[in-house]
C-alpha cells in the first residue's frame, strides 16, 4: 500500500521538488493538490485537484499532507491537517520562532501524527556520511564548522521579503546552517553568539546575517546567509584530527548529480542523488510503520531555539 499524499500549495518547490520525487518515489502517490491556483495544482499531476485546503483535508483518502505555504502560514495548517487525522510533512522552517514549533509537536503528539520538517538536504547521503563521521571522531574533536548559503535574490512580491510572513535570509537559508550545527554536535545544547553583523532591507528583513558563534564550549562556528551576496555555498567542518568539506555539488542543495566529500587528504564520492525522494520515502515508510529515517522533532526546535537566539539578539 503506497501512502495517498495531499499537497497545500503548489509553487516552486512543490512544483520542482517534491511533486517529481513523489511520483518517484516508492510507497508513495501523489493523490491530491489544493491551492490558490487550479491550474497550477493540476500541473502537478495528482488524481485530483480540490478547491480549498479545507476539502483536501476533508478527503478521507489523504493519508498525509505536505504544506509549501508561507512561513506563517505553518503553524495554522500544520494544526488544522494533523488534527483532521493527517500526518504532516512541512516545508521549512516549521515556525516562525520555538514556540510555534513546540505546539505543532505538542498537537501532533496528542493526535498521535507524525509531523516532520522537510529539511531536505538532511536526507542527502553526503550529509549523512558527515553526521557519521563526526559522531565517529573520524576527524577528531570538532573545533570548527564553517557554512555559507548566499545568492543576489531577484524576488519581488515573495513572502521571503517580508518580517510578519516570516521572510529574511536567517529563517530562509540559515536555517540548513544552523541544522547542521544541531546534526554535528550533538543537539547544540549550548550556543554562544560572539558576533553578530547584519543587513536589514528595505522591507524590514535581514538580507544578510553573519555571525560567529561557541557551540557547548567546544566549537566555534561562522555562518552566513544572504539574499544579497554573490551565490556560494560552503560547508567545512574542521577537527581536532582532520577536517572535512563539502567538493562538487552544492553544500546543502546537491540535487541531481553526483557529489563528493573530501575528508582528510581523500575524496569520497557519491552518486547522483535526489534527497526529495529519499525524504519522500524514509517519511512514507514511517508512516506505514516501517523503518526509515526523519529530522527528529527535538532537532526542529532546537533549531528553531536558536533561530529565535539570533534574530533576538541586539
Amino acid at each position: 500500500m503506497a501512502v495517498n499524499w495531499g499537497f497545500l500549495g503548489a509553487g516552486f518547490v512543490a512544483n520542482r521538488g517534491l511533486a517529481p520525487a513523489v511520483h518517484s518515489a516508492s510507497g508513495a502517490t501523489l493523490y491530491a493538490v489544493a491551492s490558490r491556483d487550479p491550474e497550477r495544482s493540476a500541473a502537478l499531476e495528482p488524481e485530483r485537484v480540490h478547491a480549498t485546503y479545507d476539502d483536501l483535508l476533508t478527503d478521507d483518502r489523504v493519508d498525509a499532507v505536505y504544506i509549501s505555504l508561507a512561513n506563517h502560514q505553518h503553524i495554522e495548517w500544520v494544526t488544522k491537517a494533523l488534527e483532521a487525522g493527517k500526518h504532516v510533512l512541512c516545508e521549512k522552517p516549521l515556525g516562525l520562532n520555538e514556540a510555534e514549533t513546540a505546539a505543532m509537536f505538542e498537537c501532533a503528539a496528542r493526535t498521535d501524527r507524525l509531523l516532520v520538517e522537510a529539511v531536505w538536504g538532511r536526507w542527502h547521503p553526503r550529509f549523512a556520511r558527515m553526521v557519521e563521521l563526526a559522531a565517529s571522531g573520524a576527524i577528531g574533536d570538532i573545533e570548527h564548522i564553517e557554512t555559507a548559503f548566499t545568492f543576489t535574490s531577484e524576488m519581488i512580491d515573495n513572502y521571503r521579503l517580508s518580517p510578519v510572513m516570516g521572510g529574511g535570509a536567517l529563517l530562509d537559508v540559515g536555517c540548513y546552517q544552523v541544522h547542521a550545527w544541531v546534526a554535528l554536535t550533538n543537539g547544540a545544547p549550548n550556543v554562544a553568539i560572539t558576533k553578530l553583523e547584519r543587513t536589514i532591507g528595505p522591507t524590514g528583513i535581514d538580507l544578510t546575517t553573519d555571525l560567529q558563534v561557541q557551540i557547548n564550549d567546544t566549537t566555534t562556528a561562522h555562518a552566513v546567509s544572504s539574499f544579497a551576496l554573490p551565490s556560494r555555498q560552503e560547508f567545512v567542518v574542521k577537527g581536532s584530527q582532520g577536517r572535512m568539506s563539502t567538493e562538487v555539488g552544492e553544500s546543502f542543495t546537491t540535487w541531481n548529480e553526483a557529489s563528493s566529500l573530501r575528508v582528510n587528504d581523500e575524496m569520497e564520492d557519491f552518486a547522483t542523488a535526489n534527497a526529495f525522494v529519499n525524504m519522500v520515502e524514509n517519511v512514507s515508510a514511517v508512516i506505514q510503520g516501517d523503518s526509515g529515517w526523519v529530522v527528529p522533532h527535538s532537532d526542529s526546535i532546537r533549531v528553531a531555539a536558536i533561530l529565535d537566539a539570533i534574530s533576538q539578539h541586539p
